[in-house]
């Protein structure tokens, strides 16, 4: 239930609404039913497996291995579409990448898109993966949920992601046995090549049964030579369905000389899988083989219309229509959102090997710069919808296709961010890994809305460490100060104020020898809220005026506003509060001049502070529920939390302290975060309630015994 206590205290301003947790929302994440043929026993036995574990009131957890190729997500998928209607709370899916070219899929990234899914604001999720976890079980706690986990690779892997509610059954599919599993109650499940006859009904449901019937033997020498596994098969079916005046003999043939060519390469299952692929990427047109050549070098796990038209170097429309070719053959997968997979690891090896063998090295590097330069294009164009006052964003890459993607609003832009965050993470390694220094270091500026609005700090680290590297590696001073700033603030957001503050002193001292005045000062601001994080409050007051006095004199009138914002938030902590409403109103007309509604609102609630610093109570609460309304518009967890936690003090120097402690309370469940310096104070505030609670109790029983 403490989850639905997040959801609730989002629009406390306009009236407490109240939800009941049937109002959540309910994922309903299963990739469509696939085409399954017999199976029977197994699907059988993954029944009783469900209902052994309902009737026991324990979690249910199905281990499903097999050799590549063999339908070991076919079957699951099948399974969980005719039981689905037993977990009416959702059903979520995930693909591990156990076995894809690059890295499997971290649990810390699962975990963060599944409890999104299950209605946790994105700016709520922790960053740590013992947080994300924890916050699962309990958002999962007695819900009646559905678990699919393709391509697991290993145990550790997986265990994060397995729902707390006896009520929920997970799948697990993987090539490999995963003892681990199986020790912690997983049943396992095999799932061999099929039969004959199912090999052969297989091809009768693609092709009719008349045509397969025809002929026999060679019907059958076509199951063989795919080993009677279904992703060969499947293959070699859309093969001869798009060739409806080939015999099923003149297929054989060709698969035969087809295996022979790949004996000294490949063994068992891997060649029955490879050689139908080669078949059926043979069938496609020119422009269609080209295009799946090229998406062998995506460096993520999804594709758009626009990532591929980048790509291969095409307009957007014709992209979308050989995406739709590469899906007819099997060879890719549509999911959520308007973006393709490749349908098995094994298919997406098999592009890049095409491509590493058909693509000249100078083509294949000039189709990921496309893709690259799109990637940042369009990064850099949601930066700007979301932060219009930010200068210095790159406008020119190298090359930049035409298409570009643009958006409507603000909250367009930031939900293109957020969906292509895993593949935007994934370009600016892969261009730091390739040289593209420059482009990695300004894609990773590109994302600072992403991180300023959502969060991932820990993701944010390593892209924001890989930045750094990269704006070192290509010996841009400038570039190399502004990724001493990203890092600096993560590690300060992350708790870590010594190693922020020393990537801020270096960023600091760089712009001293540039002589960029204005950097300058925004290194010293920096500096600035790392001594009043760390207590050194005169360090930070120096600080703050050193930063002011530069950005006047630079004319920077806005940033001159956030360090007087500041000052006033030290001036506060020193039981200054009327001298802070002096720096504060200086603030306002610099953040008046600019379109930047977060700071304006972290103004509100700084005024609020310190109005109640300096006893003006009433007007301390008019500008601590402005600044409240104005953080919960913007979703920013952190601001409404910062206005919460103000609104407590209020309450509690006005002798509220049931009021004070609400507050409080709604502030640490908004974080939902044990490592910041917000949740510190927020629990020595409360402590201080029961304290006080305590002594009044102790003094009322004394007066009491003295009577």
């Amino acid at each position: 239930m403490a989850f639905g206590s997040v959801v609730q205290f989002r629009d406390v301003l306009g009236g407490l609404h109240l939800h009941e947790p049937t109002s959540l929302p309910v994922p309903n994440q299963l990739l469509p039913r696939p085409r399954l043929v017999d199976r029977r026993a197994t699907l059988a036995e993954l029944d009783a497996m469900r209902e052994e574990h309902a009737l026991a009131g324990v979690p249910g957890t199905a281990l499903i291995t097999g050799s590549a190729g063999v339908g070991k997500s076919a079957l699951a998928l099948a399974w969980a579409h005719n039981v689905r209607a037993h977990y009416p709370d959702g059903q979520l899916y995930a693909d591990l990448r156990g076995h894809a070219d690059d890295k499997p899929v971290s649990p810390l990234t699962v975990l963060g898109d599944f409890l999104h899914a299950l209605g946790v604001p994105i700016e709520l999720i922790p960053g740590e993966l013992a947080g994300r976890a924890a916050l699962y079980r309990t958002v999962t706690h007695d819900r009646r949920l559905l678990v699919l986990l393709d391509d697991a690779m290993t145990a550790a892997q997986v265990r994060p992601l397995l729902p707390a509610s006896p009520a929920g059954v997970t799948l697990v599919t993987s090539r490999l046995r995963l003892a681990g599993l199986l020790a912690g109650g997983a049943r396992g499940v095999y799932v061999d090549r099929l039969d004959t006859a199912a090999a052969l009904d297989l091809l009768r449901d693609t092709l009719g049964a008349e045509r397969v019937d025809r002929e026999p033997e060679a019907a059958t020498e076509l199951t063989e030579l795919c080993m009677r596994l279904p992703l060969a098969l499947s293959v070699a079916a859309a093969r001869l369905a798009s060739r409806p005046n080939w015999t099923l003999g003149e297929m054989a043939a060709v698969l035969a000389g087809e295996q022979r060519r790949l004996a000294v390469l490949t063994i068992g299952d891997d060649m029955a899988v490879r050689s139908a692929l080669d078949l059926s990427y043979r069938a496609l047109r020119p422009d269609a083989a080209r295009t799946y050549r090229l998406l062998g070098l995506v460096p993520g796990t999804t594709f758009s219309g626009g990532a591929t038209a980048a790509l291969a170097d095409i307009p957007a429309v014709e992209a979308r229509r050989l995406l739709g070719i590469l899906t007819d053959a099997n060879l890719l997968t549509d999911t959520a959102g308007g973006r393709y997979r490749f349908h098995h690891a094994l298919v997406r090896l098999h592009a890049v090997q095409l491509a590493d063998a058909n693509e000249r090295a100078e083509t294949r590097e000039e189709a990921v710069v496309r893709l690259l330069g799109w990637y940042l294009g369009t990064a850099a164009r949601a930066e700007r919808r979301l932060r219009p006052y930010r200068t210095g964003l790159p406008r020119d890459a190298e090359p930049r296709p035409s298409e570009v993607t643009d958006f409507g609003g603000p909250d367009d832009a930031l939900a293109w961010l957020e969906s292509e965050r895993a593949n935007l993470t994934a370009a600016v390694t892969t261009a730091h890994d390739r040289g593209r220094h420059a482009t990695a270091w300004q894609l990773t500026d590109a994302m600072w809305s992403l991180y300023l609005f959502r969060g991932h700090h820990l993701e944010r680290l390593d892209v924001e460490r890989t930045g750094l590297a990269a704006a070192r590696a290509c010996g841009d001073p400038v570039a190399e100060g502004k990724m001493l700033g990203r890092v600096g603030l993560t590690l300060n957001a992350l708790g870590e104020p010594d190693e922020a503050a020393a990537h801020f002193n270096v960023a600091l001292d760089l712009w001293r020898r540039l002589g960029d005045r204005d950097r300058e000062a925004g290194s010293l601001r920096r500096l600035g809220v790392v001594a009043a994080a760390q207590g050194d409050h005169t360090q930070a007051i120096t600080r703050f005026l050193a930063a002011i006095e530069l950005y006047r004199e630079e004319r920077a009138d806005r940033k001159a506003a956030l360090a007087l914002v500041e000052l006033g938030g030290v001036l506060i902590t020193q039981g200054r509060g009327a001298d802070a409403v002096i720096y504060l109103e200086q603030a306002r007309p610099g953040l008046a001049k600019v379109d930047d509604e977060y700071n304006q609102a972290r103004l509100e609630i700084m005024l609020g502070r310190a109005h109640t610093n300096a006893g003006a109570l009433p007007t301390a609460a008019a500008h601590l529920h402005h600044g409240l309304a104005q953080m919960t518009t913007l979703g920013s967890s952190v601001g409404r939390a910062a206005a919460l936690e103000a609104l407590g003090e209020l309450a509690q120097k006005s002798g509220h302290r049931e009021e004070a402690r609400h507050h409080w309370e709604q502030a640490l469940t908004i974080l939902n975060d044990p490592t910041t310096a917000t949740t510190t104070r927020l629990h020595t505030h409360l402590a201080s309630l029961s304290e006080a609670a305590t002594e009044s109790a102790d003094g009322q029983t004394g007066g009491a015994r003295a009577q």
